[in-house]
């Protein structure tokens, strides 16, 4: 009998067998998709290799090979095994991840292109003052306007009509008066095709060509950590290292890049270098585009995959180098299983294709850095700027002493002006410099929503999410209070719930209150805001940043997605609203991750001849992770806080996993967790694991989500593989009851202990 192994979709930890009929083509190639009965229906799997027949056993036939070729190659299938190896993660739904959604559903047919009813801004409104001479007393239209303004300009029409809460009336008034245009829209199937592409320099400096002929002159498999500053040029080194590859050794590559945000300018000067040569893989793309990207990779047609997280994945042949750009960036860490990090797979991924890596930061994570002093990694630096360019001087504001002379100013029957308790008079100053120049500013405050939370002034009552422990974040467009880990939403209420007050006070800083405070500030001012809310809408981060770049832009105002990657010369002034939002966390990593987002916003203002100011506003100015962005000084920040991490010991001294234990019940839960950490204990004592560390259990410190308690505890190991071992068992054989609603989750190497 001829029999194979398939890895199907679904939570366990095993293949399963299944018989090949002699109508089917032998033998099946691993990584082919293969359609098999299942549980009474259809599925889509993944041959991963021949099996004996098993003895006594009457196996199910596969119903179809769908692939006439593998769709994952043989280094894909080993970078899977190696992730549910090392991420604790059933292999099915490991390969599961690696495919286009298009490719999973049997009997589907391929997504094609389809057309919708859109909204697009036809006349720019982009100062306050012409927003209100505009829509004077109609409110509605207004609201419409800027919900469609935060969504990029463009969205479609049911779905802003969702949002809006209002009739199809306001939508007709306003294509009437001009102000938007409502037309049936293709959705394009490769949205970066018209983008014209940006021409890299045309000589590397000295400094660049060193690092260029390091890496490719590097032997199958080597690491390469490439440290240079914000501005020195480290894409330039990317891209003649890709011509190296490509043109000379007629291999592929992949370009992975954090964050949506930074896949626009990427592509355009990866295609300004490689022309069509390019695809992009990333989950803002339609099913319809990613399959068609993912095709044209599959057979050949471009031989450069750029994107996200997961175009580490692309069905390329014989790849000759894997590029992570800003690899220190936690959004390379996946949140659901497998929970793998990119930057480690790409490694794994790259030895087994035999193909170089390289790991670009201005500010390594502490990991790679370490990688690199033990010898796993060739350091390589860009110490200046390219261009002869200098970093800008970073001035700081403790806005503890500047509010003490605020208030020792004010006379006492001024009215109280609140841009001043945000803006110290240094950040104001500095704005209207570059407001008056024609030059522009960036503004950095990484908390959106209007205010932090809502507050009774007479109960101090606060509204909180019934689903999460967490208090209701206070949005102004649409006026609604938010949850920003469910999305739960509700209405502003008038009075206080508790005790009736009608003295309901906004407390905290967001973004919308920000862009609020400008545009009050500076009427004619052209603002852009760039957070999740206003990047929701398709592309909108590629159509913001774009009126960046076309000067459309005086002030850019976002969270962390406007600090790091982006190269706009007129861009002379950074403003870093408050340094602290995330410095108090807890957890071990929130020192580094404030360190890393003020030096990366640091980094975007004066690349240009203009050269560049940053104005940081703080009350910790003494805290070592603002002290040395101050300076930019990573290897000083380097020294301190690796002494941090030694005692007690964490990354990257120690591996470590997070076991979170959620249930709907609290009790239940909080007792699970105690039972799954004593079982652990036992198994520990009685294997004689002495190099492994328990740490708990406890409650997460945010200890409700999703209308699930959550605790949980760490293990704490120096040895990898023990680790990886020991996590595996944990999550196959962890005793949880298995007709309650209690769940297991093994985080390996976990970005974030929230």
């Amino acid at each position: 009998m001829r029999c194979v192994e398939v890895a199907l979709p679904v939570p366990l930890f095993r293949t399963f067998s299944y018989s090949v009929p002699e109508d089917i083509a032998w033998p099946i190639a691993p990584g082919t998709r293969v359609l098999v009965p299942f549980r009474n229906r259809a599925e889509i799997g993944i041959c991963v290799g021949a099996s004996a027949p098993p003895a006594g056993v009457k196996l199910k036939p596969i119903r179809a090979v769908v692939d006439s070729t593998p769709s994952l190659p043989e280094s894909l299938l080993h970078t899977a095994r190696w992730i549910a190896e090392w991420y604790a993660a059933p292999l099915g739904l490991t390969l599961r991840s690696m495919l286009p959604t298009a490719l999973l559903r049997p009997n589907a047919p391929a997504p094609t292109g389809r057309t919708q009813r859109v909204v697009r801004i036809v006349e720019e409104l982009p100062s306050l003052l012409q927003r209100e001479q505009t829509f004077a007393r109609a409110r509605q239209q207004r609201a419409v306007y800027e919900l469609l303004e935060a969504q990029g300009g463009v969205a479609p029409l049911d779905a802003l009509r969702t949002q809006a809460d209002c009739s199809a009336g306001v939508f007709t008034a306003m294509a009437k008066r001009g102000l938007v245009v409502i037309r049936d829209e293709v959705l394009q199937r490769d949205p970066f095709a018209e983008r014209a592409g940006v021409l890299p320099p045309p000589d590397p400096s000295p400094q660049q060509r060193v690092a260029i002929d390091a890496i490719v002159a590097g032997e199958p498999g080597q690491v390469y950590l490439l440290h240079g500053i914000t501005g020195s040029g480290k894409t330039l080194v990317y891209i003649e290292v890709l011509r190296e590859v490509l043109r000379t050794h007629g291999r592929t590559a992949i370009v992975l890049v954090p964050e949506i945000a930074l896949t626009s300018q990427t592509v355009d000067r990866f295609r300004g270098a490689f022309g069509d040569d390019v695809a992009v893989l990333h989950s803002g793309l339609s099913d319809g585009e990613r399959l068609d990207a993912w095709q044209a990779l599959r057979r050949g047609e471009r031989r450069i995959a750029v994107g996200a997280r997961s175009a580490l994945f692309a069905p390329l042949e014989r790849v000759g180098v894997v590029i992570v750009d800003e690899e220190h960036e936690s959004s390379y860490k996946q949140s659901e299983t497998p929970r793998y990090h990119a930057r480690e797979a790409a490694i794994v991924r790259a030895r087994a294709e035999g193909a170089l890596v390289v790991l670009g930061s201005a500010t390594p994570s502490l990991e790679s850095w370490e990688r690199a002093d033990r010898g796993q990694a060739i350091r390589l630096t860009l110490p200046d700027r390219a261009g002869g360019a200098q970093l800008p001087p970073v001035g700081v504001v403790d806005m503890r002493v500047t509010a003490k002379e605020a208030k020792a100013a004010r006379h006492p029957q001024a009215p109280y002006d609140p841009t001043l308790s945000v803006f110290s008079p240094a950040l104001l100053a500095a704005l209207e410099t570059r407001l008056t120049r024609g030059e522009q500013s960036l503004l950095l405050l990484n908390r959106r929503g209007f205010a932090a939370f809502l507050q009774c002034h007479a109960c101090g009552d606060v509204p909180v999410c019934p689903h999460c422990s967490i208090s209701l974040t206070y949005h102004r467009v649409p006026e609604q209070l938010v949850c920003h880990y469910c999305q739960h939403h509700a209405d502003v209420p008038p009075t206080c719930p508790q005790c009736g007050s009608d003295k309901l006070h906004r407390r905290g800083l967001g973004t919308q209150q920000v862009e609020k405070l400008i545009a009050e500030r500076f009427p004619e001012a052209r603002i852009a805001r760039m957070d999740v809310d206003t990047t929701s809408g398709k592309w909108a981060h590629t159509q913001i940043l774009d009126r960046v770049a076309r000067h459309d832009v005086d002030i850019l105002l976002g969270t962390q997605m406007i600090a790091k990657g982006l190269d706009f010369p007129n861009v002379t002034l950074v403003g870093v609203v408050d340094a602290d939002t995330g410095l108090n966390l807890p957890d071990f990593r929130a020192s580094e991750r404030t360190f890393q987002l003020l030096s990366q916003v640091a980094g975007r203002a004066g690349r240009g001849a203009k050269g560049g100011e940053v104005i940081v506003q703080t009350r910790m100015p003494n805290a070592h992770a603002v002290r040395h962005a101050l300076t930019h000084d990573y290897l000083g920040f380097v020294r301190e806080e690796l002494g941090a991490r030694r005692n007690p010991a964490y990354p990257p001294f120690v591996h470590i996993t997070n076991v979170i234990v959620s249930g709907v019940h609290q009790e239940a839960t909080a007792a699970a967790a105690t039972a799954a950490a004593e079982w652990v204990t036992q198994l520990m004592r009685k294997q004689g694991l002495r190099d492994l560390v328990l740490v708990g259990p406890a409650p997460c410190p945010i200890d409700r989500i999703k209308d699930r308690w959550r605790w949980h505890f760490l293990l704490k190991s120096s040895q990898p593989k023990l680790m990886t071992r020991v996590a595996r068992y944990i999550a196959e054989r962890c005793p949880v009851p298995a007709d309650s609603e209690l769940r297991l989750v093994v985080d390996r190497d976990p970005v974030s202990l929230l």
